[in-house]
């Protein structure tokens, strides 16, 4: 039967962790290497998504003639597609299984990504991107599930941070790439890339990846089950804690993303190409906070490791704050804070990440839809808000990342501390 609260799961008699934390069903379904390639592949798409055309915002707005708010909207709507979609990928792959999710993920990706390409108005590109998001969003959202399949918490959030020090390949090299694609072809050429890209994965997918989930629940996606499977996950205090972490955190990376082109390119004069590089260096510090985090947790348990995290994240972000306040309007002004701030989401993301689901093991899927889904819903909001508060300066993107940061460590000290230990 199912727990009636998140936070008293019942246990699962094939997922005895052994002395790795690789559970005995998880074991059987994919080595260690593999798993931790493919999450770091799988986790991939979405910033590679976002990043990779990052640098040519400027230019579609010019292309398409139309306003920096509606440039927006293809960041915007990307997430919110992300996020709502979550609510179904994640309860599929609980009823069916996280291959299928996956593998029908990246071709729909693929598909899009095609269709942007060829976008001959600023709409079709925008419904382009909502359907990137649908694909990205089932592999994201299953293979999080993959992962508690396969480990308990603590090791999960190893491979997690693993994978993301693999995965950060894909910020750090996606705004160079995209800038350099520009340059030599045009904006539509980042989302040519992208096409190859998952048209790749599916191949490797096809052949490597195997179905994890032992315990599919063919009631899944009966309403009065999804209720209850939601009612589940939402009434769990541990839940609320690791989430609102990580949307806190997220909230301050998307606020970059969202405004930092204009910000660089419009207002403090950098080049594309040099904004590719700036950026990509910044975002390189994810790579290594994702190391830092796989060093905590040889120490630290998961919210003694987030609450660090969170402290680094609010002191960039009102070193930044307080570096625009008193006047300095410096390229590096913004990336080097920033940089320390995604240093501390390399540390924030996974903990929260692998915290969020641990409480559910039957219904992993669901757990990671919901907390991708308020992540992306908060994330969303962000880059709208960017959008209508541009104002030429420096200080909407700055104001927001700061906020971000404090509210991260506030979130970490308040609710963490209070509901975050899980075994």
């Amino acid at each position: 039967m199912r727990a009636r609260h998140g936070d008293r799961p019942p246990p699962r008699s094939d997922s005895t962790p052994g002395p790795s934390g690789v559970s005995s069903g998880g074991k059987r379904a994919l080595s260690h290497t593999t798993a931790l390639w493919l999450t770091a592949a799988l986790l991939a798409l979405q910033p590679l998504s976002t990043d990779l055309y990052l640098p040519t915002l400027p230019a579609i707005g010019a292309h398409f003639s139309v306003s920096v708010a509606t440039v927006q909207w293809t960041l915007s709507v990307f997430i919110a597609a992300f996020a709502v979609a979550q609510l179904v990928a994640g309860p599929l792959s609980d009823r069916y299984g996280r291959y299928p999710v996956i593998v029908g993920g990246v071709l729909i990706h693929c598909a899009a990504s095609v269709l942007c390409m060829a976008a001959p108005t600023i709409a079709t590109l925008i419904a382009g991107r909502l359907l990137q998001a649908i694909g990205a969003c089932a592999c994201v959202v299953a293979v999080r599930a993959v992962v508690r399949d396969l480990y308990e918490p603590s090791a999960g959030a190893r491979l997690l941070a693993a994978a993301g020090t693999i995965m950060g390949l894909a910020p750090l090299a996606g705004p160079i790439v995209g800038s350099q694609l520009q340059a030599a072809f045009g904006w539509r050429a980042a989302f040519a890339a992208l096409a190859l890209f998952s048209l790749a994965l599916a191949g490797v997918l096809l052949a490597r990846l195997k179905e994890t989930n032992r315990e599919r629940d063919v009631r899944a996606l009966a309403p009065r089950v999804l209720a209850a499977a939601w009612r589940e996950v939402l009434r769990s205090p541990t839940f609320h804690a690791y989430t609102l972490a990580n949307t806190m955190s997220y909230a301050g990376l998307f606020a970059f993303l969202a405004g930092s082109s204009f910000v660089l390119i419009r207002v403090l004069g950098l080049t594309p190409t040099a904004y590719g590089f700036g950026f990509a260096a910044t975002v390189s510090g994810y790579m290594l906070g994702t190391v830092v985090c796989r060093r905590l947790m040889t120490r630290l348990s998961l919210a003694q490791a987030l609450q660090a995290g969170a402290a680094l994240q609010a002191t960039a972000g009102l070193a930044m704050a307080l570096l625009a306040a008193a006047g300095v309007f410096d390229p590096l002004a913004i990336f080097v804070p920033q940089f320390f701030y995604v240093i501390a989401h390399g540390i924030v993301q996974p903990v929260a990440q692998a915290g969020a689901v641990a409480r559910f093991p039957r219904t992993a899927g669901t757990a990671a839809a919901w907390m991708g889904f308020i992540i992306q819903m908060v994330a969303a909001g962000v880059g709208l808000l960017i959008g209508v508060t541009w104002n030429g300066t420096v200080y909407p993107m700055v104001s927001m990342i700061a906020a971000a940061g404090v509210g991260s460590l506030a979130v970490a000290l308040l609710l963490v501390r209070k509901h975050g230990h899980v075994g």
